[in-house]
This record gives structure tokens, C-alpha cells and sequence, in this order.
């Protein structure tokens, strides 16, 4: 790995994930002129993702991506984010001087703390799109925003990585990422069950293409719900 003080603008990006999320982000960031060294794959859906996304990338294991890269994103599910940070330390697999971000709602940058013990420096970087791992998403990134945890001297560095991925970066504050996270699951989960209970509902009267029949329903529908002020915008009713 290069020494931090050697470094050009450009990094060596390794990514521990081949989900919908690592990919995309790795290609994000590879049109933005960083190099990525490596993906973990473990499934051959995953590895199939990163191959359509990322070709050409080597398909390495953990250690190995941690090993060759100056920034390494961990996209795993968040279940598994402690328990991968605790263990690559125990290995001895974190580098000082080491850019280490990962992409959970639902953490800071506390739960990298093993990592930083060892020098690395610590970013949560959480992009608020519903990711599909195709290319689709990659014109989704731009002007979307991403949730940016980070200590103070090396948070515009999170940021800055956020725009080179076409972004908005939006800073919430260690203590505030539960409730961020709370935030996104009750958008995500309450817009998917609704629709997917539209689409049944449609599906059982025989409409063909439930889903094409209410996306600009959809669409239209959040647009307007996000344009309308709070309640506590609008001038106090008239009185009867």
C-alpha cells in the first residue's frame, strides 16, 4: 500500500462485498479515476455482479483485497459488519494510514474502531438509494445523497469521495445515524409493502403488468408527498 504521504489524488479501492451496493459503488468510483484492485465474491450471483460491473477487476479473498488496497469499502450485510472489522484485526489485516469506509445506515464510524486501532482511518459513508446492482443504478447516484459519518480532520475526505461518485454529501452525526437508519427502513419498507400489496390487488381483477400500470402512479404520487410543506408550514385554518 502506498504511504499516506505519497499518495496522488488517486487511490487503489478494494471492495469486501459483492452485493448490489460494492459493485456499484466500485464503478462509481473507477469513473472517477480511481483504480480498483480487487472484489471479494463468495456466491456466483455475486461473482457474476462484479464480473458485469467491474470487469476485469480480480475476484481476490478478504485478506487479500485489504491487503492491496488504500481505501477498502466493506458492503456487507450489517449483521456481519462487526464481526468482519474484529476479525481482520485480530488477523493483524488493517494497514496504518488505511482509508476504511463502510456503507451500514445503521453505524457510524464506531463500529470500525478495531480498524483504527491499527491506524486506519475510519469513514461511513451510506448513499440513500434503493440499489438494484446494475448499471441502472450508476445515473441514480448522481444527485442522490449519501449520509457522511466521519471524524472532523478526515470528513472531507468522505465527502469529497461522495461527489467524485456523482452525490450529495449530507453530514449526520455519530449519535444520529440509529435514527437515520429508522428513517430510511420506514421509507423503504412502508413504500415496498404498499406497492407490492397494489400490485396483488391488481394482479387478482386480471390487469396484466400490475407494476408498469402504477409506476407513474408511484412516481408522481412520492414526488407530490415530498414537494408538500409539514403541517406546521401552513397558515392556521380559519376559524367556522
Amino acid at each position: 500500500m502506498t504511504p499516506p504521504g505519497e499518495r496522488s489524488g488517486r487511490l487503489g479501492v478494494g471492495i469486501v462485498g459483492a452485493g448490489r451496493v460494492g459493485p456499484v459503488l466500485g464503478a462509481a468510483l473507477a469513473g472517477a479515476g480511481h483504480g480498483i484492485v480487487g472484489i471479494s465474491a463468495v456466491s456466483e450471483d455475486s461473482r457474476e455482479r462484479a464480473d458485469a460491473m467491474l470487469p476485469g477487476v480480480p475476484i481476490l479473498s478478504v485478506p487479500d483485497v485489504v491487503e492491496r488496497s488504500e481505501l477498502v469499502i466493506l458492503a456487507v450485510p450489517v449483521g456481519e459488519l462487526p464481526g468482519l472489522v474484529s476479525g481482520l484485526a485480530a488477523t493483524g489485516a488493517w494497514q496504518a494510514g488505511q482509508l476504511v469506509l463502510h456503507t451500514a445506515a445503521e453505524y457510524g464510524v464506531e463500529v470500525l474502531m478495531p480498524a483504527v486501532a491499527a491506524g486506519a482511518i475510519p469513514l461511513a459513508v451510506h448513499p440513500a438509494i434503493a440499489f438494484t446492482g446494475t448499471s441502472m443504478d450508476l445515473s441514480r447516484l448522481a444527485g442522490s445523497f449519501f449520509a457522511v459519518t466521519a471524524p472532523v480532520p478526515v470528513l472531507p475526505i468522505g465527502q469529497a469521495l461522495v461527489v467524485e461518485m456523482g452525490g450529495e454529501p449530507v453530514v449526520i452525526a455519530e449519535q444520529d445515524r440509529a435514527a437515520y437508519a429508522e428513517a430510511i427502513a420506514t421509507a423503504t419498507g412502508f413504500s415496498t409493502a404498499i406497492v407490492n400489496q397494489a400490485i396483488g390487488m391488481l394482479r387478482g381483477i386480471g390487469v396484466e403488468a400490475p407494476g408498469l400500470l402504477l409506476e407513474p402512479l408511484v412516481r408522481s404520487s412520492v414526488e407530490n408527498a415530498l414537494r408538500l410543506p409539514s403541517a406546521d408550514e401552513f397558515d392556521d385554518p380559519p376559524s367556522r
